[in-house]
């Protein structure tokens, strides 16, 4: 289809027919063709004619399918706004780190901050990513790129033509119910525990329906989760790294009405909670030794109060051995 036939379906705000030229454009890598899609589209939201979908869809197919560099040049800051995950996260899929590095440089002042959102996609699947090649982009994401080694393998995304899959950690297999202290614990005030949980799932709470509460007492974790006010739960024993693969998979996530963020976003807010737990923020990034040393404090439970799982959840209940103090989660989202 020539483009005068796209200005037509422009004309007329036809989205089946640019959603077919789309799928076209596509099927025979015509990446320039698909980029002029997606840019008189976005003139044509100027105008009044509802084309975003349209526009949307085409810098999306550029950032999944196209050479790196088409799919570097569709991330500038206004891009991606409407797009099922962000799109330093869907470029990440099916490009490499040495792909992808030189021309991230050479647009360094249009790409911005997702420079560095796409490095740390690009090292979550693999790829060996130093942290001073980072050094020519905008400073975000303070944590070092290269998964450490008390890190988990965190779930990423899979994205297709029409849709993605966002996978969680394997659900844990909780114990018989129990019942839980009939006398509250002494809470403590966490201001700092609190905001990390709710920045890291902020998405569920601003942007859906979802919840989120905290608790830190004095005392055990089944004594954390009574302080959310419950009577009976179920627990499952975790280990650091499956505790921090939900922290991730947590933050990564839109919940049910959100955005996804990406699960660079969410590693980076599986961080900031385990430096909020630890006390660790004054001297950010931490060092392997700092969060190892907290790790070996750490034990960690999910926990559930015997309902069937709906929606997005984040159930998490963490004991201090050496301090003496637990701390609950509740966080979820409808669907």
């Amino acid at each position: 289809m020539t483009d005068d036939a796209l200005d037509e379906l422009i004309h007329r705000a036809d989205l089946d027919g640019l959603v077919r030229l789309i799928d076209a454009r596509c099927e025979h890598h015509d990446w320039d063709g698909l980029r002029r899609i997606r840019d008189r589209a976005r003139v044509a939201v100027a105008t009044g004619r509802q084309l975003w979908p349209a526009s949307t869809l085409a810098e999306y197919r550029i950032a999944l399918h196209a050479p790196a560099p088409w799919a570097v040049g569709v991330l500038t800051d206004d891009a991606g706004r409407f797009t099922i995950g962000p799109l330093s996260e869907v470029i990440a899929q099916h490009h490499t780190w040495d792909e992808l590095a030189p021309e991230l440089a050479a647009r360094s002042d249009e790409v911005g901050l997702r420079a560095r959102f796409v490095a740390h996609e690009r090292a979550l699947r693999g790829d060996v990513v130093d942290d001073d090649e980072l050094t020519g982009f905008p400073a975000v994401l303070e944590i070092p790129v290269a998964p450490r080694p008390w890190e988990p393998a965190y779930p990423v995304a899979t994205y297709h033509d029409g849709g993605g899959e966002f996978p969680s950690p394997p659900a844990p297999s909780v114990g018989p119910v129990v019942d839980l202290p009939t006398t509250r614990a002494e809470t403590l005030d966490d201001p700092d525990v609190d905001g990390a949980v709710r920045h890291l799932v902020e998405s569920w709470w601003v942007e859906g329906q979802g919840r989120v509460e905290t608790t830190c007492v004095e005392g055990d974790a089944p004594a954390a989760v009574g302080a959310l006010g419950l009577r009976r739960a179920r627990f499952a024993a975790l280990d650091a790294a499956d505790a921090l693969a939900w922290l991730g998979w947590a933050g990564a996530s839109g919940g049910g009405h959100g955005r996804r963020r990406g699960a660079a976003a969410g590693r980076d807010g599986a961080w900031w909670v385990l430096g909020a737990l630890g006390d660790l923020h004054h001297e950010w990034p931490p060092t392997d030794d700092a969060v190892e040393d907290l790790l070996a404090d750490l034990r960690w439970w999910w926990w559930d109060a015997d309902e069937p799982a709906t929606g997005w959840a984040l159930r998490l209940a963490v004991e201090d051995t050496a301090g003496g103090i637990a701390w609950a989660f509740n966080a979820g989202d409808a669907a």
